[in-house]
C-alpha cells in the first residue's frame, strides 16, 4: 500500500508539472497581453507595468522564474485584481465552491444510489423505466440550461426561491439542484446496471436460498459489491462539481472560485490563470487518488501494485 501511494504521489508532481507548463505555454502564445483592455494607457505605462510583474522578460526565464515561485507556494500577484495576491484569491473563493460543490455530491449520492438499486428492483417496470427517463436526461441535458428552467420557474414565475447570491439555505437549492441532476442521474445508471449483474451471481442466488431476508441481500450482500463503479467515479464526479461549478455559479451569481477563473480568462490575468489551474489539477490528481485507496478497502480483493 505504501510503496502504491508514493509511486501515486511521484506521478502526481509529475502530472502536475505537465499541466502547468502546457498551460503556461499555450497561454503565452494567444496574441494580446494583459493590458491592452486597459482604458487610455501609453506604451510607457503598458512597459512599466510588464517590468513590474516581469512579463518584459524572455519566456523561458519566465517560465522557470515561475514554476521556481510556484514549488513554494507562491503564485505571484494577481494582474488584474491590484494589491492580492492569487493565493489569496483562491483561499477566500475557494471554500465557497467547496461548500456548493460538497453539498451537490452528497445530494447526488444520496439520490443516485437508491433510485439506481430501485431500477434494479423494478427491472422492466414502469419505476424502472421512469428512472432511465429522468437519468437519460440528467446526462442530456446540460448544467447552463437546468439553471435556466430553475431559474425561470421557481425564481421568476413563482418567486419562490432567489436567483442570486449564495447567503441564506435557499439561495443553495437551484445551484445544487443544477450541479447535482448530472453526476445523479450517471450514478443512478451506473448503480442500476451494476446491480443488475450483482443480483444474477451465484452468492445471491444462495443467500436467497437460506432464507436471508431481502433487505439484507440488497444492502449487506449486493450493494457492497454493486457500488465498486460508483465508487470509483466519486473521483471524477468530485472533479466535475468543483470545475463545473464554475458556469453554475457565474449563473447564479456566487462569489466562488469559478468567476474568478472565468474572469481571469477574459482579462488574460495570467497568474490568476495558473495559479487556479495548478490548484485545481492538485485537487482532482489528490482525490483521484485517494479514491484508489478507498476502491481497495471497499473490495480486499483488488491489488495495488
Amino acid at each position: 500500500m505504501l510503496k502504491y501511494v508514493a509511486k501515486r504521489l511521484v506521478l502526481a508532481v509529475v502530472t502536475i508539472w505537465a499541466v502547468a507548463t502546457l498551460t503556461f505555454f499555450l497561454m503565452n502564445m494567444v496574441p494580446g497581453g494583459p493590458f491592452l483592455s486597459e482604458k487610455a494607457i501609453s506604451p510607457q505605462a503598458t512597459a512599466a507595468l510588464e517590468a513590474k510583474y516581469g512579463l518584459d522578460k524572455p519566456l523561458g526565464q519566465r517560465y522557470l522564474t515561475y514554476m521556481s515561485d510556484a514549488a513554494h507556494g507562491d503564485f505571484g500577484d494577481s494582474l488584474k485584481q491590484r494589491g492580492r495576491t492569487v493565493a489569496g484569491i483562491i483561499s477566500s473563493k475557494f471554500p465557497v465552491s467547496a461548500r456548493l460543490g460538497g453539498i451537490s455530491v452528497l445530494v447526488a449520492l444520496c439520490f443516485g444510489i437508491p433510485l439506481g438499486c430501485i431500477a434494479a428492483l423494478n427491472r422492466g417496470k414502469f419505476l424502472d423505466s421512469l428512472i432511465s427517463v429522468v437519468s437519460t436526461c440528467g446526462i442530456a441535458v446540460p448544467s447552463f440550461v437546468i439553471c435556466t428552467l430553475l431559474m425561470y420557474f421557481f425564481g421568476v414565475n413563482l418567486r419562490l426561491l432567489p436567483t442570486m447570491g449564495i447567503t441564506t439555505w435557499k439561495h443553495y437549492i437551484m445551484p445544487v439542484a443544477a450541479l447535482s441532476f448530472y453526476p445523479m442521474a450517471y450514478i443512478m445508471r451506473l448503480m442500476r446496471s451494476s446491480m443488475l449483474d450483482v443480483l444474477g451471481q451465484d452468492y445471491m442466488r444462495t443467500a436467497k436460498a437460506k432464507g436471508v431476508a431481502g433487505f439484507w441481500i440488497l444492502f449487506k450482500h449486493a450493494l457492497r459489491n454493486a457500488i465498486l463503479p460508483v465508487v470509483t467515479y466519486v473521483g471524477p464526479m468530485l472533479a466535475y462539481t468543483v470545475t463545473g461549478s464554475f458556469v453554475v455559479e457565474k449563473i447564479f451569481v456566487i462569489p466562488g472560485l469559478g468567476g474568478e477563473f472565468i474572469g481571469a480568462i477574459s482579462g488574460r490575468d495570467y497568474t490568476l490563470i495558473m495559479g487556479t489551474t495548478i490548484f485545481l489539477a492538485t485537487l482532482i490528481i489528490i482525490m483521484n487518488v485517494v479514491v484508489d485507496i478507498v476502491y481497495k478497502l471497499v473490495d480486499p480483493r483488488i491489488k495495488l501494485k
